[in-house]
């Protein structure tokens, strides 16, 4: 594990200024942001090749992990169920979550709102890693990870166009939404082993909402240079095609240099 960690951090980073942790938990690794009392991200730890069953021995590990502030957990997962807010009932979890998986009879469930309260993402996670968390922090909060990127596309919903198609890639994964006449249509997350499944997985959105080729915009977020996802590449494919960056909404100390070329939604965005 410790060969796997990249190191990100202010100039003046003292762990006795962090005020609270947020930690996205991805199928294939783990970013943990410290912030500061002013919510300024100070230092942040990437485990490449991380697994949830490690989770528990970083709690005494990593550095970051020892300090006993308030915690923000973000699962990135494919268990997981959007909820119009006005059909949503608290309690109801499990009969929401039915439909996207089979749910252990332990989950802890968790939920959270997006778009002023009009939808509910719920996810869950087991009862031992709950326990787990609340054993060693005093304040914890869980979020499904798709949380970022639904409330970076709700935020800028006015700047869509009647057919958009959006991306966030994450190596092993990608976030895919769909937005018609600026109203959500579609978004699911899918396991991927290169480019040629992201376009898979774009194609077979527009053929189901019958958007037209030509007039589609297609964009995609997180690319980095070793997946080969390119503007040529996507220009190949499709004629309104872009590669984005979100605007931020997260500070940095001075420090950080070599993190854009993670190029991860949530050093740009963070859902809160």
């Amino acid at each position: 594990m410790e060969n796997n960690l990249k190191v990100y951090k202010s100039d003046k980073f003292d762990v006795d200024d962090i005020s609270g942790l947020s930690l996205f938990v991805y199928p294939r690794s783990l970013f943990i942001f410290a912030k500061d009392q002013n919510q300024a991200n100070i230092g942040i730890h990437h485990y490449d090749e991380f697994s949830l069953p490690d989770l528990e021995s970083l709690f005494s590990n990593d550095p970051l992990l020892r300090q006993d502030v308030p915690v923000k957990f973000y699962f990135h997962q494919s268990g997981f169920s959007l909820v119009p807010g006005v059909l949503f009932q608290p309690g109801k979890e499990k009969e929401y979550l039915k439909f996207a998986q089979e749910v252990p009879e332990d989950a802890k469930f968790f939920f959270s709102p997006l778009d002023s309260n009009n939808l509910q993402i719920v996810s869950f996670i087991s009862s031992k890693l709950k326990k787990n968390l609340d054993a060693r922090f005093s304040e914890v909060t869980l979020h499904h990870g798709g949380c970022t990127f639904l409330s970076y596309l709700f935020k800028e919903r006015f700047n869509l166009i009647g057919q958009e198609i959006l991306v966030n890639y994450f190596r092993s994964h990608i976030y895919l939404a769909s937005f018609t006449d600026q109203d959500l249509s579609l978004f699911n997350i899918f396991e991927i082993s290169g480019k040629d499944d992201i376009l898979k997985y774009i194609l077979i959105a527009m053929d189901q909402l019958k958007y037209d080729r030509n007039h589609v915009r297609v964009s995609i977020f997180g690319a980095t240079e070793p997946s080969g996802i390119t503007e040529a590449w996507g220009k190949s494919y499709f004629q309104n095609f872009k590669l984005q960056n979100p605007h931020a909404n997260q500070n940095y100390s001075h420090g950080f240099k070599h993190l854009k070329s993670e190029n991860v939604l949530e050093t740009y965005w963070q859902y809160d």
